[in-house]
């Protein structure tokens, strides 16, 4: 048993024959489309994260102190690297609907790297700012990882896959607190070079990586399990003649044994809408209960993801159902963001006996607590729907988890431990409710308004952004009354994830996209 379960993370994965999506995640099988997407979905996202975040490990002192930087222009410069992931990520969702999220995110990759490449050039406060603005494209990266697995993994995993693929992109953010520092300290101490230069040939590395990663993304992906972004809708066509073709092996869902001979389902692109009201015809496989209560329209549409007008994509971005899962994510997402840029910082402000290398390494488990702690989320998220059969099991998983984290961030702002134990304790605690918050909200949204997923994907990663500007900017007010932020942080995602823990996850009444 055990043997057959670790099989699954290297052989091919069985594929459901309705949307031709796989319902395991070959996680050690790049060589497989979906291990191939799978594993450049959140090595992407890893080293957009390494490049994103690579500022705060040196301007604890190296940066600071080599441009005359005060606390308020450090603040400014961590602001500010939120604000452009705020807007790129809002944009992105519905370039991933249109051009599909693979070439969105090679675009994404690259535009970043440039600016990330200048770091060197950064000469006064005023010119870090601006080039952390640019940089800060890198963050939106997170809306086509997230969309592009959607894209491939069926919703019985689909929580699983995206926080996967989030938790350890998000260990990016982790990394570079090892990363930069050591070569940092590299340059320094076995190249003989000045801090002055060190820090800025350092930022080389994440430019050449991001560049090697993107490319092979774009030579040796695709955009769909069947092809090419543009010929999505075909795929219904083919479904009586290719189902064994697939890379995979094709099963029946509802029975669980591996098909072998063609499909007998009638195609339902075939037979048009029209004759679907007539005939009552339904896709292979209602996906959730909440989902089979639309209508058999909206079914046999639901994992065909379109380009909508304006108006529907208004409606859709504003709709409660996409508000509901937005602003829980504006603040754990948001929290994680502004955390991630003050912890060395608050973290020598507590232990100056600790120095910025160390610090910084402390700091770096904040992040990197991802790579188990995010997954953790969207795995009971898919465990709950898989026992109840029902959105709602995610979403009171999402509210609870939201709860819990803000109690964390109350016990470490009133408390402000001078206790190292005490701190890291508290701070591992928050990491693993916060962490887990962001995967349990990932695992609910491709259930949102699924057939325009990157607008919904694309507002929710721009709310947690939009979230982590507001939490920085209370930093930045507060100056280095780290504690005083931290409670009032915990106060108002506490009051945000209570108001909308009502709302439906799954709209009743869905915009329709024609």
């Amino acid at each position: 048993m055990a043997i057959s379960s670790l099989r699954v993370l290297y052989a091919s994965p069985e594929v459901n024959p309705a949307n031709r999506k796989a319902i395991t995640i070959p996680i050690l099988n790049p060589i497989n489309q979906y291990g191939r997407v799978f594993f450049f979905a959140w090595m992407g996202f890893m080293v957009a994260f390494l490049s994103w975040y690579a500022f705060p490990p040196l301007l604890t002192v190296t940066i600071k102190k080599d441009l005359h930087m005060s606390q308020q222009d450090v603040a400014n410069s961590n602001i500010v690297a939120l604000l452009a992931t705020f807007l790129v990520r809002f944009i992105a969702g519905p370039l991933c609907d249109r051009f599909g999220p693979r070439l969105v995110f090679v675009g994404l990759l690259l535009a970043g790297s440039i600016p990330t490449a200048m770091a060197g050039l950064v000469t006064t406060p005023k010119g870090l700012i601006a080039l952390r603005f640019f940089v800060g494209i890198l963050g939106g990266t997170f809306v086509p990882c997230q969309v592009w697995c959607t894209g491939f993994f069926d919703k019985k995993i689909v929580g699983t896959a995206n926080s996967l693929a989030a938790g350890f992109g998000n260990a990016g953010g982790g990394i570079t607190y090892f990363v930069m520092p050591a070569i940092f300290d590299s340059l320094v101490a076995n190249q003989g070079l000045t801090a002055h230069k060190a820090w800025r040939i350092a930022y080389v590395v994440p430019f050449i990586i991001i560049v090697f990663i993107a490319m092979g993304m774009l030579f040796l992906c695709e955009d769909t399990p069947t092809g090419k972004w543009s010929e999505r809708h075909l795929w219904a066509k083919e479904t009586s003649s290719t189902e064994t073709t697939s890379q995979g092996n094709i099963i029946e869902i509802n029975s669980g044994v591996s098909s072998s001979g063609p499909s007998t389902t009638p195609s339902l692109y075939n037979m048009g809408l029209e004759d679907v009201e007539k005939k009552g015809a339904r896709s292979p496989r209602v996906v959730d209960k909440d989902a089979s209560a639309i209508g058999q329209i909206d079914t046999l549409r639901q994992d065909t993801v379109v380009a909508p007008t304006r108006k529907e994509a208004f409606r859709v971005a504003f709709s409660l159902s996409t508000m509901a899962v937005a602003i829980p994510y504006a603040c754990s997402f948001g929290s994680e963001l502004a955390i991630n840029s003050i912890l060395g910082t608050y973290y020598e402000k507590n232990f100056p006996h600790m120095g910025q290398t160390k610090t910084g390494e402390w700091a770096a488990m904040f992040g990197l607590l991802n790579v188990v702690f995010r997954p953790i989320g969207g795995l009971l998220g898919d465990v709950l729907y898989r026992f109840t059969g029902s959105v709602w099991s995610k979403k009171l998983l999402l509210s609870s988890l939201g709860l819990i984290m803000g109690a964390f961030e109350l016990a470490i702002g009133f408390t402000n431990p001078k206790s190292e134990g005490t701190m890291f304790g508290l701070v591992a605690g928050l990491a693993l409710f916060l962490e887990a918050c962001n995967g349990a909200n990932f695992a609910v949204v491709p259930h949102v308004h699924s057939y325009a997923n990157g607008i919904v994907s694309g507002i929710v990663g721009g709310f947690g952004n939009l979230g982590g500007i507001i939490f920085a900017i209370i930093f930045r007010y507060h100056g280095s009354d780290y504690g005083k932020s931290l409670w009032i942080i915990g106060a108002i995602s506490l009051a945000a994830n209570l108001a909308v823990s009502w709302i439906r996850p799954v709209p009743k009444n869905p915009v329709i996209v024609s």
